[in-house]
């Protein structure tokens, strides 16, 4: 029996249009509002925060402390994108990767990560033979965080901390986790291991609570 997940995503609204986004969320397991409104919405029974790229991060700066009293809740907060406001605790701003060619686009799950389990280095660096869309730059992660996908030269392009709050954060250098789907590629387990994850890690947060 699956876990009961609230998942809130707030949405940039303008990227690429409504109908023409590289993206699109193929499920229904979030609840997803205008980015504007988060402002006024009422987390209370939210356990995931889910905050994907091209995000107003200049007005979630405005709404850190929200976010930080969040996490107080022993909540959970996931993040795709690259952050250049300090909104989001422990994380630092995003850093572009050094390329001299397209094998340092190359990204690595490591031993730890579930969400990639099964996802080759290949599929996730390639798209129709052009390299660089997964991922171009990393976070530098806190100590203590672990790290699920890396570079070759080893900086975190995913990393989960569950340190630096009382929460746990997730924080991918790239897009959304829920938009891998319907590729035909191995990148299509991303999105149904990457719920299994938030539903155990949300089981873990609540059990703590208890």
């Amino acid at each position: 029996m699956r876990e009961q997940l609230t998942l809130l995503k707030l949405d940039p609204g303008h990227a690429f249009g409504v109908n023409g986004r590289m993206q699109k969320d193929k499920g229904n397991e979030a609840k997803v509002i205008e980015q504007y409104d988060f402002a006024e919405e009422n987390l209370e029974h939210v356990d995931v925060l889910i905050v994907p790229n091209f995000i107003d991060q200049e007005f979630l700066y405005s709404q850190r402390e929200k976010i930080a009293r969040f996490l107080a809740e022993k909540k959970m907060v996931v993040y795709c994108g690259h952050l250049f406001r300090e909104w989001l605790p422990g994380c630092g701003p995003f850093m572009p990767q050094l390329i001299r060619n397209y094998q340092d686009y190359e990204v690595f799950p490591t031993e730890n990560s579930s969400i990639f389990q099964g996802v080759t280095t290949e599929d996730m660096t390639f798209k129709k033979g052009v390299a660089g869309f997964f991922a171009r730059g990393y976070h530098h992660a806190p100590k203590n965080a672990e790290i699920l996908l890396t570079f070759a030269n080893g900086k975190p392009v995913t990393y989960v901390d569950r340190t630096t709050t009382n929460g746990t954060i997730l924080v991918h250098a790239g897009r959304d986790l829920l938009g891998y789907s319907d590729e035909n590629k191995t990148t299509d387990r991303i999105r149904p291991q990457f719920l299994a994850w938030l539903e155990a890690e949300v089981r873990s947060l609540k059990e703590k609570s208890e």
